[in-house]
């Protein structure tokens, strides 16, 4: 029988190899888990797999195209394109309860809310907001109302360039005030910072939100046909890689 003899030379090196073996493996499950952020997904979010299926669902355009006529406000001399802000004249979810569109979003995602006595259930007073564009708390006050916006997820600017110029007036009124779908209360800040830009070119600051952002905003090109620019695909799809 032979005995295996190991030196203390060779003991302290193959310590090292197993030690290093194991510090590398535990590098590449933090890497699995956490995505290219280094931040996980937010509870609850979606899979891989889940957002590179709808991404394969939408239609791709190489760019997005500039139609002109995009008015927004309703002012005389303006088009107002996609009815007056937050109106409550729609069919969409939400709509002529005669609560506008704003107070109907604050409501459902505000926590503690207290609303104004003489039209309750309706103007929000006062609430606190679990920001998903930021990952922080809000306290929203009516008097300081700015520090929380509606952000529509496919901005309307973006929309009426990618085909809703072509729709009825009936269709852009009911997308503009989609409770169910397209509206999110958010840090004003977050969203000015966002504007009409797509997923190309803005993604909330929050990382841990961009999965869920991916979904939404992909969730509103299919419920309404409207397409995505391959810019946008690559970023949808470098946000499925962490999902």
């Amino acid at each position: 029988m032979h005995t295996l003899r190991v030196t203390r030379g060779k003991f302290v090196w193959l310590l090292c190899l197993v030690l290093i073996a194991g510090v590398l493996a535990g590098v590449r499950i933090l890497e699995g888990e956490l995505g290219d952020t280094g931040i996980p997904p937010a509870p609850g979010s979606p899979s891989r797999a889940q957002v590179e299926q709808l991404v394969g669902r939408v239609t791709i355009l190489d760019a997005r195209p500039h139609p002109g006529g995009y008015e927004r406000g309703c002012s005389k001399e303006l088009s107002c394109v996609f009815g007056p802000a937050w109106t409550d004249e729609t069919d969409a979810e939400g709509g002529r309860d005669d609560c506008d569109t704003r107070n109907n979003v604050l409501a459902r995602q505000l926590r503690a809310v207290s609303f104004r006595e003489r039209d309750r259930p309706c103007t929000v007073m006062a609430g606190e907001l679990d920001d998903p564009y930021t990952g922080k708390k809000i306290e929203f006050s009516k008097s300081r109302a700015s520090e929380v916006q509606i952000d529509h997820v496919y901005p309307l600017a973006a929309a009426w360039d990618m085909g809703a110029s072509r729709w009825p007036i009936d269709e852009r009124r009911r997308f503009a005030n989609d409770v169910a779908v397209n509206l999110l209360a958010v840090s004003g800040k977050a969203n000015s910072s966002k504007g009409d830009r797509t997923p190309e070119k803005w993604l909330p600051p929050n990382p841990a939100y961009h999965c869920i952002y991916a979904v939404k905003y992909l969730t509103v090109a299919l419920q309404y046909q409207l397409p995505v620019t391959a810019g946008d695909r690559e970023a949808l799809l470098r946000v499925a890689e962490a999902c």
